[in-house]
């Protein structure tokens, strides 16, 4: 077996050493599985979701460009207001355009104001980013040295979140805009867990990068901003690349992780996006294609789950939308995702692997009624996403 894993490990270097990477080559042999061994899954990823070119040559100036391009986001989108909004209590010298009570909603505050809002959900969901495992809260090796850098009096997005939970649990504006005004004194137990205690200064948190990845992402792209779940669609990108063996790489996670990041929610940024729900390209065809290949491979589990009423989108828009992130182990999510990603049509693989999920435990889903398999659905039970993916491959070539 050792000795199998050491030939596909040349199969891999051997496809990666050519000047020109032969794509073709490189998707077959990682929807197999991409071996954990020296970097080789994050470089893969590199390529497979267009973020680095086919000619190596290029790869040099290209990563030095992207790298500071990612720079300059973080320059005019979180230090450059941090620096204004850390003046604006030295500064007598307030014009009304600058001043955060200005009521035009052009007014630079009124979108400091906004990104506030967005900021706080995305706090939220990465600080329970895979609870399970410690390496979110753990701080990285290479903390930004762009954010940290004393230099800049500005105030960072940690102390932004620290201070705008503050006052939005002081006022918290329910739908309907009826203002409920809650317990100040509620509010400064934002975290009571120890293992959510922020780092102290000069450290950083995996977890803390996320969330500034996902904040410049969603300044970036205002038509989709932030809608929850996309954190864990970044989280086993950046944890494949953070623990990459190589400094040189492990050193720009945070960039490189942002660029891929955007050009895999390029493709499936259709299934966040609510007005294109009924279209060809959104969810909700998605969620029917599971079932009618359902109905195709396996009439009988179809009709059962027809006849108890149970609907694709109560559970399979989760396990589309969040390419499975929820359902499996961060390591297992990550052998899936070789396969995904290699798979040229990309998202038309997850079809065939939701529907093998469901063959998998028709036994059980033939014998429980509506309560038992609702629970078997939304906490799926086999946990050998290697039995899945055969499954799901078998799927996919018997047409």
């Amino acid at each position: 077996m050792a000795s199998g894993g050491r030939n596909v490990i040349q199969e891999f270097k051997a496809v990666l050493s050519n000047q020109k990477i032969d794509l073709k080559a490189l998707r077959e042999l990682c929807f197999s599985g991409v071996p954990c061994e020296g970097g080789i899954r994050a470089l893969c990823w590199k390529i497979l979701l267009n973020y680095l070119p086919l000619d190596q040559a290029l790869w040099e100036a290209f990563l030095k460009k992207q790298r500071d391009l990612y720079a300059q986001f973080l320059r005019e989108m979180i230090i450059q207001p941090g620096i204004a909004k850390a003046n604006l209590g030295v500064s007598r010298d307030v014009t009304l355009e600058d001043h955060p009570l200005n009521p035009n909603p052009d007014s630079r505050w009124n979108t400091y104001f906004k990104d506030n809002e967005v900021l706080l959900q995305i706090d939220k969901d990465v600080r329970r980013l895979y609870p399970d495992m410690a390496f979110f809260q753990r701080p990285t090796d290479f903390p930004c040295q762009l954010i940290l850098d004393p230099e800049n009096a500005y105030e960072t997005l940690r102390k932004r979140v620290e201070q705008t939970t503050l006052k939005a649990q002081t006022v918290n504006r329910n739908r309907s805009g009826v203002t409920n005004v809650s317990s100040p004194g509620k509010a400064l137990n934002l975290y009571p867990s120890n293992e959510y205690e922020v780092l102290p200064n000069g450290c950083e948190a995996h977890w803390e990068v996320v969330e500034r990845i996902l904040f410049v992402y969603a300044k970036l792209n205002p038509g989709i901003a932030y809608v929850q779940g996309m954190n864990e669609i970044v989280g086993p990108i950046y944890y494949t690349f953070a623990t990459d063996p190589s400094s040189q790489w492990k050193e720009h996670a945070e960039a490189d992780t942002f660029f891929c990041f955007t050009s895999l929610m390029s493709e499936n940024r259709d299934n966040f996006i609510k007005s294109l729900d009924d279209s060809q390209c959104g969810i909700t065809f998605k969620m029917e294609s599971v079932f009618s290949k359902l109905k195709e491979k396996d009439t009988e589990l179809y009709l059962k789950l027809q006849e108890q009423n149970i609907k694709p989108q109560y559970f399979t828009f989760r396990w589309l939308t969040l390419l499975l992130s929820q359902e499996f182990l961060l390591p297992d999510v990550i052998r899936i995702w070789d396969s995904l990603f290699s798979d040229q049509e990309r998202f038309e693989f997850l079809i065939p692997v939701c529907c093998a999920m469901l063959t998998l435990i028709r036994d059980q889903l033939l014998a429980g009624d509506f309560t038992t398999n609702m629970r078997l659905l939304q906490d799926y039970p086999i946990s050998d996403v290697h039995a899945i993916l055969i499954k799901a491959k078998e799927l996919q070539d018997d047409l």
